[in-house]
């Protein structure tokens, strides 16, 4: 029987049942960190790119701490993103990975560059996707938008799931039922509801408490990042416009910005041949 394409996981990090998916059978260590949103796990944020990935890496896609995919509910992740940032470095230890490469999408690209800012020798490189989370982070306003809307007016009925897709990809065609009820299922699992509730007052404490916020800042981290990065931003993103990724350019000169076409803030799941292709040539160049 042929070896499926991505292989579901399970592992102990820092004492949270993990769920992963994984490709590949050798080659460096690429680890992928998905957004924020309910409904988001490692196979939906990164499962479209990931076999490409997998015939020169070993891609790891995790279920973050927080409410997300099939890991542990019963997680403390009190600090928000930073809980996040905990749980990868965790992820990494216990798999024993060095020499990562890492790929982050909204607000898994915060997570990842503050994973490689705190262990900046484990880390080789950093592919970034639509974060509306670092660049906040770097001072910029990331209100108002519609995708934040649908966020916000999300109440865990199917209805709400899917309008809160459409927000995030611009290929409306990926909706289909089956998606929709992946995501509707993976938000409404038992103990979800209450664990992202306790991860977004964390992540609230972390971006506004005065004594927390130096934690999650970036606007002098960022800047100074030594570690080679690429940011990527779809042209038709609803959630973070692709606006905010101009602005944000501008203030990190240190790091190569590329726009998509026909892409959304899911840029991965809009145009996967291409930021599968993006991120393989990458990460390839050392």
């Amino acid at each position: 029987m042929a070896e499926p394409l991505l292989r579901s996981r399970y592992v102990m990090a820092g004492g949270v049942r993990t769920h992963y998916v994984e490709a590949g059978t050798n080659g460096p260590a690429v680890v992928l960190c998905h957004g924020g949103a309910p409904g988001l796990s490692g196979e939906m944020g990164f499962g479209k790119i990931m076999p490409a990935l997998g015939g020169k890496f070993q891609a790891y896609a995790p279920d973050s701490v927080g409410g997300f995919g099939d890991t542990d509910t019963g997680a403390p992740a009190t600090d928000g993103a930073q809980s996040r940032v905990d749980h990868l470095s965790a992820f990494a230890d216990v798999l024993c990975l060095d020499g990562l490469c890492l790929a982050g999408n909204s607000q898994g690209a915060w997570v990842v560059v503050k994973y490689a800012s705190e262990h900046p020798d484990r880390v080789h490189k950093l592919f970034l996707i639509a974060s509306g989370t670092i660049a906040t982070a770097m001072g910029l306003d990331h209100s108002g938008t519609e995708g934040l809307r649908a966020l916000q007016a999300y109440d865990g009925t199917r209805p709400s799931m899917r309008r809160l897709l459409e927000t995030l990809v611009w290929d409306k065609s990926q909706l289909t039922d089956a998606l929709v009820s992946r995501c509707h299922s993976t938000a409404t699992r038992p103990g979800a509801e209450e664990a992202r509730r306790r991860f977004r007052q964390g992540m609230e404490r972390l971006a506004r408490d005065p004594n927390l916020r130096p934690k999650f800042d970036m606007a002098e981290v960022l800047p100074r990042l030594k570690i080679p990065a690429l940011f990527v931003w779809g042209e038709e993103d609803r959630f973070a416009p692709v606006e905010l990724g101009r602005q944000l350019e501008r203030l990190l000169p240190n790091i190569s910005f590329k726009y998509i076409a026909r892409a959304g803030h899911l840029v991965q799941n809009d145009q996967p041949e291409l930021v599968s292709e993006l991120m393989r040539e990458f990460f390839s160049a050392w």
